[in-house]
């Protein structure tokens, strides 16, 4: 234990060296945040499923379950008058997200001319592409898209057993350098303990995340979703957890790392959120209050946004 306390020690001043005391706090509409700091708007920005409630991955851990708290489109059309009503409505921002196909992929070609339209119409644009080819890295440029959202899993059982697709790690780093040679924002997220709650090929997956040169990390924490083989799974142990967090920082000591929305409720969230301050993360969705009481006494100052976490 005094091994890791010295890896946070050593994490947190990397955040004090290298980042403004500041946490960013995320709230965007997609999910309800209300305490006596602050109010989300539900509709500020929200996420978009371009498959519905479809996937053919049918992953071990979601089972589409994660499909089902986004607003669906059926086809190009319904989405720009989906646009259309958001902006009317005040929203600032979205991500287009879906369902995967057998090769890991989100398909996004035939949306992209209303993502198009989204970038002109002002709105943020954020994409989660699943493991993008070039061709439509290219396009998604071209869309103005502002940033790429890919999970990235550094081992090869946990693509064949979770994500039941015949990909390996490296088809991964090849998807984020694709995006980087187009000139596309990156925002990589690593699902700490995916295979199972265990803590499996995470830190090669950090590794070619720092490849990459992505403009922000985002930390998640596996969730056993109702449902799903996984929902009696235990979450992985907050001590690798921390650990984790720890290395992402020393492994990044300028780039800005999130604590993401998917993490496990309760007790569990509550200790989670603490250690990712003490570990230097620049970003938080939804924290508890107490967390942010806690991020104070750390001399950290609170701003919020309704965007997604990884916008900085």
């Amino acid at each position: 234990m005094d091994d890791l306390n010295d890896l946070i020690r050593r994490a947190w001043d990397i955040r004090r060296q290298f980042h403004a005391p500041v946490l960013e706090i995320a709230a965007p509409g997609a999910k309800h945040y209300e305490n006596n700091y602050f109010t989300n708007n539900p509709l500020s920005f929200v996420n978009i499923s371009v498959t519905e409630n479809r996937c053919q991955c049918n992953c071990t851990h979601c089972r589409g379950k994660l499909l089902e708290s986004m607003i669906p489109v059926g086809s190009p059309d319904a989405m720009y008058n989906l646009i259309d009503h958001l902006l009317e409505k005040g929203c600032h921002g979205i991500l287009v997200s879906g369902g995967a196909d057998r090769r890991g992929e989100v398909p996004l070609e035939p949306f992209i001319d209303a993502i198009a339209y989204a970038h002109r119409k002002g709105l943020k644009v954020l994409v989660h592409t699943g493991l993008v080819n070039r061709s439509t890295a290219a396009r998604l440029a071209e869309a103005g898209v502002d940033e790429v959202i890919l999970d990235i899993i550094g081992d090869a059982r946990t693509i064949k057993e979770v994500y039941h697709i015949d990909r390996q790690p490296e088809d991964y780093l090849d998807a984020m350098l694709a995006c980087r040679e187009e000139g596309l924002a990156l925002a990589p997220h690593l699902v700490i303990g995916l295979y199972y709650g265990q803590i499996i090929g995470e830190l090669n997956a950090l590794k070619m995340i720092k490849q990459a040169d992505v403009q922000v990390l985002v930390l998640v924490v596996l969730m056993a979703l109702a449902g799903t083989p996984m929902a009696s799974v235990e979450p992985p142990e907050i001590e690798k957890v921390t650990e984790l967090m720890a290395l992402a920082r020393e492994m990044n000591p300028s780039l800005p790392i999130s604590l993401g929305c998917a993490r496990p409720s309760g007790t569990y969230k509550r200790i989670l959120e603490k250690r990712a301050v003490d570990c230097g993360v620049n970003s938080m969705a939804y924290p508890d209050e107490e967390t942010l009481k806690y991020a104070t006494t750390r001399g950290l100052k609170l701003s919020f946004t309704e965007s997604c976490c990884s916008l900085f």
